[in-house]
């Protein structure tokens, strides 16, 4: 029996002492689990965002449609958008852009209005020198120098007003069109009226004559 004992004992103790003596491979002292298992291992691929630089120009969109043409292969979408843009120092523009998506919809209109911009003269009191009435297309407006009584228009008219920077300035829409794309447009077109007028006040002053009075 002592024997048999002795001889079962013998494995057991060859084990512990070759699992002691055998170091495993790979396994280091200071090695510890990563949290992030295998992907902790990638670099890091986050780029970066770059800053946007922020444009000189506010824009304010007038509307918004969905339009549909109808071809051989069915039905097509897209958007048409009108905005009007402006740097609220007497520099103003509207335009329109139409594509299958809104945002580069937007963006054709801003593009389309930068080429239309306007660089209107206004007055010491950022308002403008005599009232305008113009008619664009199916709209009818009059705007009128306003002082001390801040900006009184509604509808599109106070859009372009606001971002162009004038400040007292009164607009009336004799027209039933409630088109505010067209109503923009003859905000332009009146306010496209005063550079004319600072240029021959400008001329008249270069050469010493005695300012006229101007009659509509």
């Amino acid at each position: 029996m002592e024997n048999e004992t002795k001889q079962s004992s013998v494995p057991s103790v060859v084990a512990t002492v070759i699992s002691k003596s055998v170091p495993v491979v790979g396994a280091s002292k200071d090695a510890q689990p990563a949290r992030g298992g295998f992907r902790s291992s990638r670099p890091d691929r986050k780029r970066p965002r770059e800053e946007r630089v922020k444009s000189e120009f506010d824009q304010k969109i007038l509307n918004i449609r969905r339009v549909t043409r109808v071809a051989s292969g069915g039905r097509r979408f897209s958007f048409s958008v009108a905005i009007v843009i402006g740097n609220r120092k007497g520099s103003v523009g509207v335009g329109t852009g139409k594509a299958g998506d809104t945002s580069l919809a937007i963006d054709k209109a801003t593009k389309n209005a930068r080429k239309n911009l306007l660089k209107i003269a206004l007055t010491k009191n950022l308002s403008i020198p005599y009232e305008v009435s113009v008619k664009y297309s199916s709209a009818r407006i009059m705007i009128m120098p306003a002082k001390g009584r801040g900006l009184i228009a509604g509808s599109a008219l106070r859009d372009v007003f606001e971002l162009a920077g004038i400040h007292d300035i009164a607009g009336k829409i004799f027209s039933g069109s409630k088109n505010k794309l067209n109503i923009a447009r003859a905000a332009v077109k009146a306010l496209s009226q005063f550079p004319a007028l600072r240029q021959i006040e400008q001329k008249i002053a270069v050469a010493g004559v005695p300012q006229i009075a101007v009659t509509k």
